[in-house]
């Protein structure tokens, strides 16, 4: 069916909004909400290099026992008005029929596959393209026209809300309502389209052939002569995530998604809860009401009412993964083989061999850069008492010396790494550099460290620091600015201070033009400017900053979908560090990531007035989920890659490396030490 040159694609309407179709496949191209027209939903094949037909919405491919293959044109195709139909024929004796309809204010999407011959047929792949537009062409273009897109592939309680990431305006819902989506995968996402996109999201009915493990298990799909195997969803718009959630009808509501190993979670309004690990223990105390608890630090698949499932932690408290974290830190990550200083260092362990994994030029496995949360995590563990002072002072002494002379240059500017003098100076690394050696500080009283500290700062300043979002910089600042202060050195003190202050206006200013970073737009760019304009806020009360905090604080909540899993609930989407930071290089979804810890953080340092039982609930969900990337033992990971595939490639998994993760013990430690001084006058700059 084509269109003249004078005639518009058709579409279908819906809530207020409505589908542009391929004319030539009757899957939508664009999905349009008519309230705001320019945001997009989808990716656009003219200005998304790589996006084409291949992954239009609603193609998909298909994995039997008698054959495999991808749809996209249909072999029969009728579109009427509210209705469209696209037969296609696939492998052997199967067809797939997809159908769209309309109601007054949601698009039904139905995905048939029927086995029209006289012997079964066995399905162990079956993906659906859905390409939403999780994209980030800077901070201004993805406030303003992209997506977050908030997959939970729950079985039959599956769903997708598509989300600005501006955290205002309608969301795009989809919605399962016969049959399950049991994983995702992950397509395009590789060294040509970086760490700017997503990629393009495969929405699963199983992905057996590829990940037979991946989300608690992949079925197969036997299809007798006759029988069809249907997946139907609906499409439909939402001014809320909760309206949305309701709108969702769960099977189901837990008590939180992670507890500690000695304590338990309740599930309310299934009628059957099951677990295989031996290691949990589910009881029923009613028709509709579980209780879980377990024996062990993990991860737990939870099956819910047969069909729909999801994922719970249950957790050690942090004292005790910091001691336990530490010990393998102190045990397995030092670079003892090494002559002179930077045997002091601290490196990647991949924790199948147990050996330390060699930098090799790669920047993100150096032994500076985010290695330096190990000795932060020593010393601020040790500050706590957690940690024996007698065991890790020579380290800490060691590696004081060994960063001075190696990842400082000879004005106090960062390097990335030992042996990587040549790349130049690495903003992000200034103030981790500057916590250590004022925890240095605090830890044995020596002005050096102090002054030291102090100094890393001022030069990450005359480097471009008050145009650029460092993590954790505005409270490292105020932090060295106050004990300045306390010792009598008030210029310095109000030096920082000022940097700050002056950082604060330019982004307050900047808007929504922020610059770009090692990537163009991300969450770890936002958690730091709302850090940044709370603490000059605290420094002079002034309503601009309030106003831009105000204005700015949900950008940082788009990021965290809310969907009833602990890897997902809450937690900021990251879609690139399996590849560089990991010994696999998998591109995908990371769940959860490190960073978003920093949400956590942000979210507990909040004004009064926007700080909210909810915010603190989210913040207390970030950093227990993010206990997943520890073993019981205290080894760990620097990322769970999500999807079930990436590009072909089995995923959902911990990579080997264990790397940069433990930016989250220390973040949680100086965060919980935040909120007990919160109490305390805060001070101005003279």
């Amino acid at each position: 069916m084509a269109t003249s040159p004078d005639r518009l694609p058709p579409t279908l309407s819906f809530g207020g909004g409505h589908a542009v179709l391929d004319p030539a496949t009757g899957a939508p191209q664009r999905f349009i909400d008519d309230e705001a027209p320019d945001r997009t939903f989808l990716l656009d094949p003219a200005t998304v290099t790589w996006h084409g037909a291949a992954h239009q919405w609603g193609t998909g491919h298909i994995v039997t026992d008698r054959g495999s293959t991808r749809w996209h044109t249909p072999h029969a195709l009728r579109v009427r008005p509210g209705e469209v139909r696209a037969d296609y024929r696939l492998v052997a004796d199967l067809e797939l029929c997809v159908r769209r309809t309309v109601s007054p204010d949601r698009i039904v999407e139905r995905y048939v596959v029927r086995n029209t011959g006289s012997e079964p047929v066995m399905i162990t792949g079956l993906g659906i393209q859905t390409p939403f537009a999780d994209l980030y062409e800077g901070a201004e273009r993805a406030l303003a026209r992209a997506v977050h897109a908030h997959v939970f592939t729950g079985g039959s309680w599956a769903w997708v809300l598509a989300q600005p990431m501006s955290g205002t305006g309608r969301s795009l819902g989809l919605i399962v309502r016969e049959g399950a989506l049991h994983a995702y995968a992950v397509e395009s996402r590789n060294k040509d389209s970086l760490s700017n996109v997503r990629g393009h999201l495969v929405l699963l009915a199983t992905d057996h052939a590829r990940n037979p493990e991946a989300f608690g298990g992949q079925p197969t799909l036997e299809l007798a002569p006759g029988q069809e195997a249907a997946v139907v969803w609906e499409l439909g718009w939402y001014e809320t995530a909760d309206a949305f959630l309701a709108h969702t009808r769960p099977p189901a509501t837990l008590s939180a998604y992670a507890a500690h190993v000695d304590g338990d979670l309740v599930i309310d309004g299934a009628r059957d809860v099951a677990c295989l690990d031996p290691r949990m223990t589910v009881v029923r105390e009613g028709a509709n009401r579980h209780r879980l608890s377990a024996s062990a630090h993990d991860t737990y698949a939870l099956h819910v009412d047969g069909s729909a499932r999801t994922e719970v932690l249950f957790h050690l408290p942090l004292r005790e993964m910091v001691q336990r974290r530490a010990r393998i830190i102190m045990e397995k990550h030092r670079a003892r083989e090494r002559p002179g200083l930077r045997g002091h260092a601290f490196l990647p362990v991949d924790t199948r061999t147990g050996l330390t994994h060699q930098e090799g030029g790669w920047a993100d496995w150096s032994d500076g850069s985010e290695r330096i949360a190990m000795p932060i995590l020593l010393q601020l563990a040790t500050t706590r008492g957690w940690l024996s002072e007698e065991c890790t002072e020579p380290l800490l002494d060691g590696w004081a010396q060994f960063a001075a002379a190696h990842l400082l240059d000879s004005t106090a500017a960062p390097r990335r790494g030992s042996d990587l003098h040549h790349l130049g100076p690495r903003l992000y690394d200034a103030p981790w550099l500057a916590q250590f050696f004022h925890d240095r500080f605090n830890l044995t009283g020596d002005d050096g460290h102090l002054c030291l500290a102090a100094r890393i700062l001022e030069r990450n300043f005359e480097l471009g620091g008050r145009e650029h979002l460092s993590l954790t910089l505005s409270q490292t600042a105020l932090a060295v600015a106050s004990s300045l202060a306390a010792g009598g050195d008030h210029r310095r003190a109000d030096g920082l201070r000022g940097n700050i202050l002056d950082s604060a206006r330019y982004f307050v200013k900047a808007g929504r033009q922020l610059p770009h970073h090692e990537v163009a737009y991300e969450q770890s760019m936002v958690a730091p400017l709302l850090d940044l304009l709370i603490d000059a806020h605290r420094l002079t009360q002034d309503t601009q900053f309030s106003r831009a905090i105000e204005e700015r604080l949900p950008w940082l909540l788009a990021f965290s979908g809310p969907q009833p899993h602990v890897r997902l609930h809450g937690v900021a989407i990251r879609h690139w560090d399996g590849y560089w930071f990991g010994a696999q290089r998998l591109w995908g979804d990371v769940f959860p990531h490190h960073w978003s810890t920093l949400t956590a953080c942000t979210l507990r340092r909040l004004p009064a007035d926007l700080r909210t039982t909810t915010t603190d609930r989210l913040a207390e969900h970030i950093l227990a989920a993010n206990m997943a990337n520890y073993r019981e033992d205290g080894s760990a990971t620097c990322a769970f890659v999500m999807p079930s595939a990436v590009d072909g490639r089995a995923a959902h998994m911990a990579d080997p490396l264990a790397n940069d993760q433990d930016w989250h013990l220390t973040l949680w430690m100086r965060s919980t030490e935040e909120e007990a001084a919160s109490s305390a006058p805060t001070e101005r700059p003279h």
